[in-house]
């Protein structure tokens, strides 16, 4: 029996933060010349962080989908072509192979979902993500929220230089969320080296 998309989508970034993290840290030791050595505390906090931040966004981005879908049906070229000569033997092949209706992209929705996947969507992971790492780190509250107030801009700022290409390709060329969990994910390997190296 086949695994739900959203626990697939789970494991992925999990596996992928991991080797973000140990990628992170080979990085980190090249650069101050140092002997490469594993520690695993971060490695086990950025898969924590995967398990947790995964889910509700594989949910927002299935919300996204269902309130804005990407693509609407409209009738294909063939169809048109067979409708316009009366070509009742072409409609009913076309019928047939179910190829009467094609795909159009929605450039509203796409640009909807462009705009709430990087204003809402973004702000909140930011924040989430700055919580989390200040409270591995035995912050108390108020030290979390001053640190999530700190790196929220310049957390911000970097994420716009990667996401909105990425948010781009993925409401434009992947049609399933489970693909765009997996663009995401591998995208999401760069992001969390980068991340890796700031929370360090």
């Amino acid at each position: 029996m086949a695994s739900p998309p959203l626990v697939n989508a789970t494991i992925q970034a999990c596996i992928l933060g991991a080797i973000s993290n140990l990628t992170a840290q080979l990085i980190a030791a090249y650069k101050a010349d140092a002997p490469y050595t594993i520690d695993f505390t971060p490695i086990i906090q950025f898969v924590i962080f995967s398990a947790l931040n995964t889910p509700p966004n594989f949910v927002w981005q299935s919300f996204l989908e269902s309130a804005f879908p990407s693509h609407y049906l409209v009738p294909s070229t063939a169809a048109i072509s067979a409708a316009s000569t009366n070509n009742e033997k072409e409609l009913d092949r076309e019928e047939k192979t179910d190829s009467l209706l094609e795909p159009k992209l929605s450039l509203q929705n796409t640009a909807i979902k462009f705009t709430l996947d990087q204003t809402i969507g973004a702000t909140i992971n930011t924040l989430i993500f700055s919580l989390f790492v200040a409270g591995f780190k035995g912050a108390t509250v108020e030290q979390a929220v001053n640190a999530a107030k700190g790196d929220f801009w310049p957390i911000m700022s970097a994420g716009w230089k990667l996401w909105p290409l990425v948010s781009a390709m993925n409401y434009t060329m992947i049609k399933s969320v489970e693909g765009r969990s997996l663009l995401g994910s591998v995208a999401g390997m760069g992001w969390g080296v980068y991340l890796s190296l700031i929370s360090s």
